[in-house]
């Protein structure tokens, strides 16, 4: 057989292959044509494209419900009263707020998320509220400290960190740090894990950076609970850029929570299972939960925790915000960096818009270090600011918040940006919160910051030179992956 001839088979044999294991993924039958064409045109290359960036979601990482554990008498006590709120909850939304009926179902339904009702919750707005507040309640951690950022940054603010947590170690505190190895790949340093190492900081990455099923997902989530007691999320991670913004930009403008009752035991709970699967240890869930029931007795701030991930059998985030969209009767509020939107997200967003609802999109103009996400996303904001949604270019600085606010009395605080990656293959967690009184509070947050916006101007955005708009739309064929 001719040498020619055997070529001509391998790359037979090879394009059938991946072909049929592309058909097999059921995909969308553009995304399945687009990676047949990847596959045809750059038959190896194609193939490590695919490894690095196409894989799809279910594909690594093992399920752990810590209620599943054999968990002690004692906290099966306490998730029993987590069900007991759950079900009050449903029940009092029934007579009160079909909305929040439909969203607290559907986010049990699709991650296995409670509302939990006995909270007391503080909206910190930027880090110059965010971070005392953190650093307080570490001051005073008596058990253990547990954090789980995107980025951590070896700069003076986590310097300053890690001589805190130091401290806490010297007196008998547990100290657990997960981060994700991309988010923090230029941030955080050798001898920075060297000298947190060396003083009994359990420090570990989130994933290997040479597990290449892996390399494409993010663990974007950003968690802080202290002695199970007192939990902290939002948009911040570890850094003095949130202090000091980058060269640039005024102000980094970002949106936090602080919360002490029930709703920190789903935060540990995260915590526990991703330290689990970075880690393979599983630890005693026990002496990590804190019953500070007689701090929050007289409290009732329902507030459900919705999670999900590139394992999630939904992109639950994604359904939460669709389900938001599409019931609001009044008034739609977004806050978020960027917008790269799938096209039911686009198609929600229009239509609310053209049924009468006040819909408005504020993002971020442009980004330290980045440029494609925010050229991407001049096409998708002309696109549905064309159907009447009020597009807010924010640029009195970096807009790095990620909320909605719909109708003034059900928000979502998260780590979750409003682009096709947060979605579908990071790791992320927001927090619904099912009160007017927070609602009203991101609704005030998000006039003031108005005045730093410019609105996005359809004509003209068309009237701009075809050669810059083609440049937005090149960026915008690489959505899935910004």
């Amino acid at each position: 057989m001719s040498a020619p001839l055997i070529l001509q088979l391998l790359i037979g044999s090879y394009l059938l292959s991946v072909v049929a294991f592309i058909i097999s993924e059921n995909r969308t039958p553009k995304s399945t044509f687009a990676w047949m064409l990847v596959f045809a045109l750059l038959p190896l290359v194609g193939l490590g494209i695919y490894l690095f960036l196409g894989r799809g979601h279910k594909a690594f990482v093992r399920k752990f419900k810590i209620t599943e554990q054999g968990v002690p008498n004692e906290m099966a006590v306490l998730f029993a009263r987590i069900q007991t709120e759950h079900n009050d909850s449903l029940a009092s939304f029934k007579k009160t707020n079909p909305t929040a009926l439909r969203i607290a179902k559907l986010l049990h339904s699709n991650s296995n998320s409670m509302v939990t009702t006995s909270n007391k919750l503080a909206v910190l707005q930027n880090a110059d509220l965010a971070y005392p507040a953190m650093v307080a309640a570490m001051e005073q951690a008596n058990h253990s400290i547990h954090l789980h950022y995107y980025s951590w940054n070896a700069d003076s603010f986590g310097d300053r960190v890690l001589n805190l947590l130091t401290k806490k170690v010297a007196q008998g505190v547990e100290v657990r740090i997960l981060y994700d190895p991309i988010g923090s790949f230029t941030l955080l340093s050798r001898r920075y894990l060297r000298q947190a190492r060396a003083a009994g900081i359990q420090i570990m990455p989130f994933s290997s950076l040479w597990r290449i099923h892996t390399i494409s997902y993010r663990n974007h989530r950003k968690i802080a609970v202290i002695d199970g007691a007192v939990g902290f999320t939002g948009g911040l991670n570890i850094g003095d850029e949130h202090i000091a913004p980058p060269a640039g930009f005024d102000r980094w403008r970002d949106t936090h929570i602080q919360v002490e009752g029930s709703a920190v035991w789903a935060l540990q709970s995260i915590f526990l299972v991703d330290w689990m699967n970075a880690t393979d240890e599983e630890l005693d869930p026990t002496p990590y939960f804190s019953d500070h029931s007689d701090k929050t007795n007289d409290a009732f701030m329902p507030v459900q925790i919705c999670l999900s991930g590139p394992d999630s059998e939904y992109e639950a985030i994604r359904q939460l915000y669709f389900e938001m969209i599409t019931t609001a009767e009044h008034q739609v509020l977004i806050q978020s960096p960027f917008l790269i939107l799938d096209e039911t997200i686009s198609e929600a967003l229009k239509m609310k818009a053209l049924s009468g609802v006040d819909v408005q999109v504020m993002i971020s103009s442009s980004g330290p270090g980045q440029f494609l996400p925010y050229w991407a996303a001049n096409t998708f904001a002309a696109e549905i600011a064309q159907a009447g949604v009020d597009v807010q270019m924010y640029e009195a600085g970096y807009l790095h918040a990620k909320t909605i606010c719909v109708d003034g009395k059900i928000c979502s605080i998260g780590s979750a940006n409003w682009d096709i990656r947060s979605f579908s293959i990071n790791y992320e967690l927001t927090a619904v919160i099912y009160d007017e009184a927070v609602s009203a509070k991101l609704v005030s947050a998000f006039l003031e910051d108005l005045n730093g916006c410019m609105p996005f101007d359809v004509d003209a955005y068309a009237a701009r030179p075809r050669l810059l708009r083609f440049k937005d739309s090149m960026a915008r064929l690489a959505s899935p992956l910004l």
